[in-house]
C-alpha cells in the first residue's frame, strides 16, 4: 500500500515511524516532513495546508491511505477534498473539526450537551471583554477562539495580565485572526491529563493515557507552549476516573455530534483538568496530541496501519498496550515560543541512535549543507522506554545529555507530576 502522512512535526514522525513497521506499507510519503521523517518516508514538497494540491497528488500517485497529523489541514477541509476524489483519509471533516477550530463553538457545544467544562463567556468586542474581566477579577483563562498552535491559552493570575492578553490578542493581533474573538473562562484547579480516542461515528477505541507538560519552564512556570514533554500511561487517570471520562466526556460528545448531524471519524483528544469534582474539558483537539502521540504510539503494540484500516472500515479493533512506560522530553530552540532561533547545527544524534530503548522523533529540523539543523521552536522529541517511570525518565535524559545545539532548552522535570501519585500507591498503568 502507498501511505501518506501529512505534517511536519514530532507527532507526524511518530505516526510515520509506527506506520513504517507495517508489512502492508510498500511506499511511505510525507508532506512536507522534517529531517528525521525524510529518512523513512519520501518527501512530498507540498504544504500541509495546501489541501487541494495534496488531494491532487494523492489521486495521481495512487495513495491508498492518508493519515493527517496537525489540526490546520483538518480545519482547512483536507478530508472533504480527499473524499471528493474517493480517497481514504483518516481524520474528521471540516465541519467536525470546528471542535478544535473554534473555542467558542466547542464551549457552546459542551454547554448544550452537558459535557463538563469551565464556566465561560465569549467576546468579539474588546471593551466588553475588558469590562467582564474587571467584573469577575482574576485568575481567569483567556483563550483565542481560533487555531494558535498551542499558544492561544493564557492563564492570567492578575487582572492586569488578563487585560494585557486581551489587548495582545484582540487589538494588536498577536495571533492574527485567531485572536479576534476570545473565550474567557474560569480558572480550574487540579491535574491536567490527556485522553485520546479513535472515533468512527458513534464507535470509539481509547488509546493509552498520557500527560502533557504545557509550560515552558520547570515547575509549570513560564508561558504556555505546544508542549514540552509527555509520558504514558498517567496515574492521574485511574480506573474510576477513566470510567467517568468515557461516560461524561467522550460518550456525551459523540452523542452530541450525532444529534447535530455531524459525522466524526479520526482522533478525538480531550484535554482535561482532573478536579475534585471530576473531569472537566479544557479543550478538544481533533487529532493526536503533540507531544503525547510520541509516547502513546511507542506503547501501542501491533500493526498500526492494519488497526487504522480495520477501524476505518467499521470493524472492531482493540489496542494492546506495551506494559512499559514511555517518556518524551522536548528539546526547544532559544526564543521559543515567541521567536525561536533557526539554523543551528545539531550534534550528537548518531550517538543517541545507538542507545537501547531510546527513540528520537524530529520536529523542527531540516537539512542544510548535509547537516541536520534547527528549523522551528520545538526541535526534537527524545523518548525512552522503561520498566518504571523513573527508568524511562533516566534513559530519556541520558540521551538528551548527548545532544547539543546552540541555545537548546528543555525542561528537567518531565514525568515528576506522576511520582506523588505513584508514591502514595495510586493505581498506575491500570494495574
Amino acid at each position: 500500500m502507498k501511505v501518506l502522512v501529512v505534517g511536519n512535526g514530532g507527532r507526524e514522525h511518530a505516526i510515520a515511524w509506527k506506520l513504517s513497521q507495517s508489512p502492508l506499507v510498500s511506499e511511505l510519503y510525507v508532506a512536507k516532513g522534517n529531517a528525521g521523517l525524510w529518512e523513512i518516508a519520501k518527501k512530498v514538497d507540498i504544504s500541509p495546508t495546501d489541501v487541494e494540491a495534496l488531494a491532487e497528488f494523492a489521486s495521481k500517485e495512487g495513495i491508498d491511505f492518508t493519515v493527517v497529523g496537525p489540526e490546520a489541514p483538518l480545519v482547512a477541509g483536507i478530508v472533504d477534498e480527499f473524499e471528493k476524489k474517493g480517497l481514504r483519509i483518516f481524520g474528521p471533516s471540516k465541519e467536525a473539526s470546528q471542535l478544535e477550530g473554534s473555542k467558542a463553538f466547542a464551549k457552546k457545544f459542551m454547554e448544550k450537551y452537558e459535557v463538563p467544562t469551565a464556566h465561560y463567556s465569549v467576546f468579539d468586542d474588546f471593551d466588553r471583554a475588558m469590562r467582564y474581566v474587571k467584573d469577575v477579577g482574576a485568575p481567569v483563562v483567556v483563550k483565542a477562539d481560533g487555531l494558535a498552535a498551542g499558544k492561544g491559552a493564557v492563564v492570567c493570575f492578575s487582572e492586569d495580565q488578563a487585560l494585557k492578553t486581551l489587548e495582545n490578542f484582540m487589538k494588536k493581533g498577536a495571533l492574527g485572526g485567531a485572536g479576534r474573538r476570545v473565550v474567557i473562562e474560569e480558572f480550574l484547579e487540579g491535574e491536567e491529563a490527556s485522553y485520546i480516542v479513535m472515533v468512527n461515528g458513534d464507535r470509539y477505541v481509547p488509546l493509552p493515557t498520557s500527560q502533557d507538560h504545557k509550560r515552558l519552564l520547570d515547575g509549570d512556570r513560564g508561558p504556555n507552549t505546544g508542549g514540552m514533554g509527555a509520558y504514558s500511561p498517567t496515574p492521574v487517570i485511574d480506573g474510576e476516573m477513566e470510567r467517568r471520562i468515557r461516560e461524561e466526556v467522550i460518550e456525551r460528545t459523540l452523542d452530541g455530534l450525532k444529534r447535530e448531524g455531524i459525522f466524526f471519524r479520526g482522533f478525538l483528544y480531550a484535554g482535561l483538568m482532573i478536579t475534585s469534582e471530576g473531569p472537566k474539558v479544557l479543550e478538544f483537539n481533533v487529532r493526536l496530541g503533540d507531544p503525547e502521540a510520541q509516547p502513546i504510539l511507542m506503547r501501542v503494540r501491533g500493526d498500526f496501519l492494519r488497526m487504522l484500516l480495520d477501524f476505518y472500515e467499521g470493524r472492531d479493533v482493540g489496542i494492546e498496550e506495551d506494559p512499559r512506560w514511555a517518556l518524551d522530553v522536548v528539546i526547544a530552540s532559544r526564543g521559543y515560543p515567541e521567536k525561536p532561533e533557526k539554523g543551528k547545527v545539531i550534534e550528537g544524534l548518531d550517538e543517541v541512535k545507538s542507545l537501547r530503548d531510546v527513540v528520537i522523533f524530529h520536529a523542527g529540523t531540516t537539512v542544510k549543507d548535509g547537516k541536520v539543523v534547527t528549523n522551528g521552536g520545538r526541535v526534537l522529541n527524545v523518548c525512552a522506554y522503561g520498566d518504571t517511570l523513573k527508568e524511562a525518565k533516566e534513559k530519556a535524559y541520558e540521551a538528551v545529555s548527548k545532544i547539543h545545539f546552540e541555545g537548546m532548552h528543555y525542561r528537567k522535570d518531565i514525568g515528576d507530576k506522576a511520582f506523588r501519585y505513584l508514591d502514595r500507591g495510586s493505581s498506575s498503568r491500570r494495574s
